[in-house]
Protein backbone atom coordinates (compact mmCIF):
# COMPACT_ATOMS: atom_id res chain seq x y z
CA UNK A 1 0.00 0.00 0.00
CA UNK A 2 0.99 3.53 -0.67
CA UNK A 3 1.85 5.44 2.52
CA UNK A 4 0.66 8.75 1.02
CA UNK A 5 -2.90 7.41 0.87
CA UNK A 6 -2.97 7.27 4.66
CA UNK A 7 -0.77 10.27 5.46
CA UNK A 8 -3.08 12.99 4.07
CA UNK A 9 -6.29 11.76 5.76
CA UNK A 10 -4.39 11.16 9.03
CA UNK A 11 -2.95 14.68 8.92
CA UNK A 12 -6.41 16.16 8.21
CA UNK A 13 -7.89 14.21 11.11
CA UNK A 14 -5.18 15.40 13.52
CA UNK A 15 -5.67 19.02 12.49
CA UNK A 16 -9.45 18.77 12.88
CA UNK A 17 -9.17 17.13 16.30
CA UNK A 18 -6.71 19.78 17.43
CA UNK A 19 -9.15 22.46 16.29
CA UNK A 20 -11.87 21.02 18.48
CA UNK A 21 -9.71 21.25 21.58
CA UNK A 22 -8.54 24.74 20.68
CA UNK A 23 -12.13 25.94 20.14
CA UNK A 24 -13.03 24.75 23.64
CA UNK A 25 -10.03 26.50 25.17
CA UNK A 26 -10.76 29.82 23.49
CA UNK A 27 -14.55 29.69 23.77
CA UNK A 28 -16.59 31.25 26.55
CA UNK A 29 -14.58 31.79 29.72
CA UNK A 30 -14.72 28.95 32.19
CA UNK A 31 -15.01 29.93 35.84
CA UNK A 32 -14.33 27.62 38.76
CA UNK A 33 -17.25 26.78 41.05
CA UNK A 34 -17.88 29.48 43.63
CA UNK A 35 -16.60 32.27 41.39
CA UNK A 36 -20.03 33.92 41.27
CA UNK A 37 -21.12 33.00 37.75
CA UNK A 38 -23.32 30.03 38.53
CA UNK A 39 -26.48 32.12 38.58
CA UNK A 40 -25.76 34.58 35.78
CA UNK A 41 -23.80 37.76 35.52
CA UNK A 42 -23.91 41.01 37.43
CA UNK A 43 -26.94 42.11 35.43
CA UNK A 44 -29.08 39.08 36.28
CA UNK A 45 -32.08 39.94 38.47
CA UNK A 46 -32.31 38.18 41.83
CA UNK A 47 -33.92 34.75 41.56
CA UNK A 48 -36.78 35.61 43.90
CA UNK A 49 -38.04 38.42 41.62
CA UNK A 50 -41.38 37.99 39.86
CA UNK A 51 -41.99 39.06 36.23
CA UNK A 52 -42.74 42.71 37.06
CA UNK A 53 -39.66 42.96 39.26
CA UNK A 54 -37.43 41.35 36.63
CA UNK A 55 -38.74 43.80 34.05
CA UNK A 56 -38.14 46.73 36.39
CA UNK A 57 -34.64 45.52 37.23
CA UNK A 58 -33.71 45.10 33.55
CA UNK A 59 -35.24 48.48 32.66
CA UNK A 60 -33.18 50.03 35.46
CA UNK A 61 -29.98 48.56 34.02
CA UNK A 62 -30.89 49.86 30.55
CA UNK A 63 -31.69 53.30 31.95
CA UNK A 64 -28.37 53.46 33.81
CA UNK A 65 -26.51 52.39 30.67
CA UNK A 66 -28.19 55.15 28.66
CA UNK A 67 -27.40 57.75 31.33
CA UNK A 68 -23.80 56.61 31.53
CA UNK A 69 -23.30 56.51 27.77
CA UNK A 70 -24.81 59.99 27.39
CA UNK A 71 -22.77 61.44 30.26
CA UNK A 72 -25.86 62.28 32.30
CA UNK A 73 -25.62 62.54 36.08
CA UNK A 74 -26.69 59.28 37.74
CA UNK A 75 -30.17 59.98 39.06
CA UNK A 76 -32.90 57.34 38.87
CA UNK A 77 -35.54 60.07 39.31
CA UNK A 78 -34.61 61.52 35.91
CA UNK A 79 -35.74 58.36 34.10
CA UNK A 80 -39.25 58.61 32.63
CA UNK A 81 -39.71 54.85 32.82
CA UNK A 82 -39.07 55.07 36.59
CA UNK A 83 -41.36 58.04 37.22
CA UNK A 84 -44.15 56.81 34.91
CA UNK A 85 -43.84 53.03 34.64
CA UNK A 86 -46.00 51.18 32.15
CA UNK A 87 -47.52 48.86 34.76
CA UNK A 88 -50.80 48.84 36.64
CA UNK A 89 -51.13 51.33 39.46
CA UNK A 90 -51.00 48.62 42.14
CA UNK A 91 -47.63 47.33 40.82
CA UNK A 92 -45.89 50.71 40.49
CA UNK A 93 -43.92 50.58 43.73
CA UNK A 94 -42.82 46.99 43.15
CA UNK A 95 -41.60 47.92 39.66
CA UNK A 96 -39.91 51.11 40.92
CA UNK A 97 -38.09 49.31 43.71
CA UNK A 98 -36.70 46.73 41.26
CA UNK A 99 -35.89 49.48 38.72
CA UNK A 100 -33.95 51.40 41.38
CA UNK A 101 -32.01 48.26 42.34
CA UNK A 102 -31.05 47.53 38.73
CA UNK A 103 -30.16 51.17 38.10
CA UNK A 104 -27.96 51.37 41.20
CA UNK A 105 -26.22 48.08 40.45
CA UNK A 106 -25.42 49.14 36.89
CA UNK A 107 -24.33 52.65 37.85
CA UNK A 108 -22.10 51.27 40.57
CA UNK A 109 -20.51 48.92 38.07
CA UNK A 110 -20.03 51.61 35.42
CA UNK A 111 -18.65 54.25 37.76
CA UNK A 112 -16.25 51.94 39.62
CA UNK A 113 -14.18 50.93 36.63
CA UNK A 114 -16.18 47.99 35.31
CA UNK A 115 -18.01 49.92 32.59
CA UNK A 116 -17.69 49.59 28.85
CA UNK A 117 -16.00 52.89 28.03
Amino acid sequence: MNLKQFAVPALAFCLAAGGLFTARAYGAPQFPPGYGHEHGGWDTPPGEFNDVQRRGFNDGIKGARRDYENNRPPNVNNRDEYRHPDVSHRLREVYRDAFRRGYERAMSRYTHGYGHR
